[in-house]
């Protein structure tokens, strides 16, 4: 059960960072009316779960090279494998974005909040692997504690709304969802592929992990519908709601927020790290080092633009892998008979 947990914090801190835990990724996908379509989301998210952690346990992974080539196939598999490392390479500039802006509520410029979080990743990755995946199983309670109250409190003083029947169920917004979030589970989970004991363990993790993020999007969601119509004058969708808080409150849940990108920072990091550690001679501090020197002058571009210009791509390319995701349980059932 310990692992299990261990393993859902980990899956969590891949999908919760900047454009979550802001709220400007769950806007995007679903806003109002959209119960059901994350109830799809939930169920999706836990087969697509319980598949990669079992491809990950057969092969016994380091990287998440074999999970991808077991889906893609041989003839997609290098596609994919460079769509991965674009996307890895994009949501690491996310985060790193989403820090400049997290830091803006201090008075701060934007700059110190992108080198303070360059600056905290390398610090990360100057330990062992172990180390790394027990940073994020500390930090993502405290996160989603955070995240429940200031909600719970928030929706308190709130009027119950009703949903519209005008509104279609955003359905296919729930796929696009689950399919933007495949590449980072593939991604930490295929760095940690190895460490897995069991099948028991797969079950409990797909489905705690699902379950954590159903029902944290579902509040969130019904949240940003309260405020729907001042949502677009924030970067960070949060922020209409912390507003309403008072200003101590603001800035405590500005460092949560953070930390909910570095969480998410370091999990997608990994990916790129355990990927070009096996075709490499260098160090994981020295690969740390090298991408963020890459890619952090790129994330002045702004987060916004970022996160509404990458995450709706990815939500179609990855339909396939989503697909093949969905299909593998009852393949393996199949198999067995």
């Amino acid at each position: 059960m310990k692992k299990s947990i261990q393993w859902s914090f980990l899956i969590v801190s891949a999908v919760i960072g900047a454009g979550y835990a802001s709220g400007r990724e769950i806007w995007l996908f679903f806003g109002p009316n959209s119960g059901l379509a994350i109830v799809l989301f939930t169920i999706l998210f836990a087969i697509s779960n319980y598949s990669v952690l079992s491809i990950s346990f057969r092969y016994q992974t380091s990287h998440y090279t074999p999970v991808l080539q077991s889906l893609a196939g041989k003839k997609a598999y290098h596609l994919y494998d460079f769509m991965m490392i674009v996307y890895l390479v994009f949501t690491t500039m996310i985060m790193i974005a989403g820090s400049g802006v997290t830091f803006q509520a201090y008075r701060l410029p934007e700059w110190i909040g992108i080198l303070f979080i360059v600056f905290m990743l390398i610090w990360a990755f100057s330990h062992k692997l172990d180390q790394v995946i027990n940073i994020n199983t500390v930090i993502i309670p405290v996160l989603l504690i955070a995240l429940f109250i200031l909600l719970g409190v928030f929706l308190k003083k709130q009027p119950l709304i009703l949903q519209d029947e005008m509104i279609k169920p955003r359905y296919l917004k729930a796929v696009a969802f689950t399919s933007v979030n495949i590449l980072p589970i593939i991604s930490v989970i295929g760095a940690v592929g190895k460490k897995i004991n069991s099948k028991t363990e797969i079950v409990l993790t797909s489905i705690i992990s699902a379950l954590i993020l159903g029902l944290l999007s579902f509040v969130y969601n019904y949240s940003l519908s309260m405020i729907a119509t001042e949502i677009d004058k924030f970067e960070m969708p949060i922020y209409a709601i912390l507003i309403k808080f008072p200003s101590l409150i603001l800035l405590g849940f500005s460092l949560i927020l953070w930390i909910a990108i570095y969480t998410t920072a370091i999990a997608s990091m990994l990916g790129l790290i355990s990927r070009f550690q096996s075709k490499s001679h260098l160090s994981q501090l020295q690969l740390a080092i090298l991408i963020l020197l890459m890619i952090t002058p790129f994330s002045f571009g702004g987060f916004q633009f970022l996160v509404e210009l990458i995450y709706p791509l990815y939500g179609v390319f990855n339909l396939y892998l989503l697909i093949k995701l969905l299909i593998y349980p009852f393949r393996e059932l199949l198999i067995k008979k």
